[in-house]
This record gives structure tokens, C-alpha cells and sequence, in this order.
């Protein structure tokens, strides 16, 4: 029997917890749902985008999203922010800067990668900064159910957060990773990552989630820690980084 996640086309991961794989760039948007407050991680690659998902978490759980948390500051993953009016936003210290300032950045890097001229204008000049900055760690209540926020980059870019929600019932904690883990592809290294560190940020991921956990990529299907760990080693290798 489908659950209304997945009738909804969504993938379950957990009691609560799901995710959606977007059409065109197949990044990955998370939803959190407690007793009293909705967490979505990331926010898709437009306004549009961000819209159907306001709608169609709304119409799975009967209510809104409360809290979004944004994993990293690349165009499919915030530019739909601006679609879920009211909401807390959270980020990685110093995202809210960079994105004030790199509008324009997004912008061009959004029609690059096939958005629309007037969608991805109209995007990059609502763009939703953080109202929450991340410096280690930080517990988000949402009722019967805790997320712990994670700056555990930089690596993929100089901002990178990663998401954990604790198992209960007997079921592993699940990670939302962002970009730092890539299944789908090999991990795009762009002019704004930090190749020496991120098999760092790695190390600390795995640490923050543990051998059991279930680790979800910004790109991809759902992994275990030895696909993060054998990622790490790649990464390292491919850019000289001695083992740790």
C-alpha cells in the first residue's frame, strides 16, 4: 500500500520524513514534519518550483511549512525560498551574506543552467536571506520531534549544512547531505568549492550521522556511510588531500 507521500510522488524515508527528486536538475528537497512545525530542506530552482512544493506538502500533511533550511547557496537549491512567505529560514554562517550581494551571480548561473530569463530574475530579486546563521550546531523544535542544524563544510561550497534527523521507533537517523554527497554523478567541484576541505566536511558528516544512518544526497539516491566514506576517499585522491 502507497503512503500519501508517495501517492503524492514523493519517496518516505521515515515516519515524518520524505523527499522529492526535482524534474531537470534531480536535486533533492526534503520535508520534516513534527507536531507542531514543517521543516523543508532546500527550496527548488525557481518560485514556481517553490509553489508546487508549498502546495503539495500542504496537501499531504493538511498545513504549512513552518522552517526551511538551505543546504548550500547553488540556484536549485534556494531560489524557490521566496514561495514560502512567513517561514524561518536557516543557513550556514555567512550564507545570508553571500546570497544578498550575489543576486546577480545566481541569477546568470540559473538561465546558464536553462531557467528562464524572467523566472530566474524574478527569483534571484526575492531571494529570502537566512534568518537563523548556523555557526556549529543548532536544534530546530518542531514539536514531538527535534532536527539538528549541522555547519559542517565548507567543502562543496564555503556554506554547507547538512540536516539530521534522529531515528525513533527503532528506525536510523537519516542525514540530508546537500551537494557535499552526489550519487548520481561525480561531485561537482564549481569555482566556489573548497576541494581541500571537503573531504573534511565528509569526515564530519559521517560523524554527525554514524555507521547506521541513512545519508541523502543533494543528487541521487539514498546511501549508506561506506558509499560517504568511499566518496571521501575519492574526493581526497582527486585532489591530493593526505588521509586524515
Amino acid at each position: 500500500m502507497h503512503t500519501a507521500w508517495e501517492e503524492a510522488g514523493w519517496e518516505q524515508l521515515g515516519d515524518g520524513v520524505a523527499r522529492r527528486r526535482m524534474p531537470g536538475w534531480d536535486e533533492t528537497i526534503g520535508v520534516i514534519a513534527g507536531t507542531t512545525g514543517v521543516m523543508i530542506v532546500d527550496t527548488g530552482a525557481t518560485l514556481r518550483d517553490g509553489a508546487d512544493l508549498r502546495r503539495a506538502i500542504r496537501g499531504v500533511l493538511g498545513r504549512g511549512v513552518t522552517h526551511v533550511a538551505l543546504t548550500h547557496p547553488h540556484f536549485d537549491h534556494v531560489l524557490g525560498t521566496a514561495a514560502f512567505a512567513g517561514v524561518e529560514v536557516f543557513g550556514a554562517a555567512g550564507l545570508g551574506e553571500l546570497l544578498r550581494r550575489g543576486k546577480d551571480v545566481l541569477r546568470h548561473d540559473a538561465m546558464r543552467h536553462g531557467v528562464g530569463r524572467d523566472a530566474a530574475a524574478e527569483a534571484a530579486d526575492l531571494l529570502v536571506a537566512p534568518h537563523h546563521h548556523v555557526h556549529d550546531q543548532l536544534t530546530v523544535e518542531l514539536g514531538d520531534r527535534q532536527v539538528l542544524l549541522a555547519n559542517v563544510g565548507p567543502g562543496h561550497t564555503a556554506h554547507d549544512l547538512a540536516v539530521l534527523v534522529p531515528g525513533r521507533g527503532g528506525s536510523p537517523e537519516i542525514v540530508f547531505c546537500g551537494d557535499l554527497v552526489e550519487e548520481s554523478d561525480e561531485p561537482q567541484a564549481g569555482p566556489d568549492a573548497l576541494p581541500q576541505r571537503w573531504p573534511g566536511a565528509l569526515d564530519r558528516l559521517l560523524a554527525l550521522g554514524g555507521e547506521d544512518a541513512r545519508y541523502v544526497p543533494g543528487h541521487g539516491a539514498v546511501v549508506d556511510a561506506r558509499f560517504v566514506r568511499a566518496q571521501r576517499d575519492a574526493l581526497a585522491a582527486r585532489f591530493g588531500v593526505a588521509p586524515s
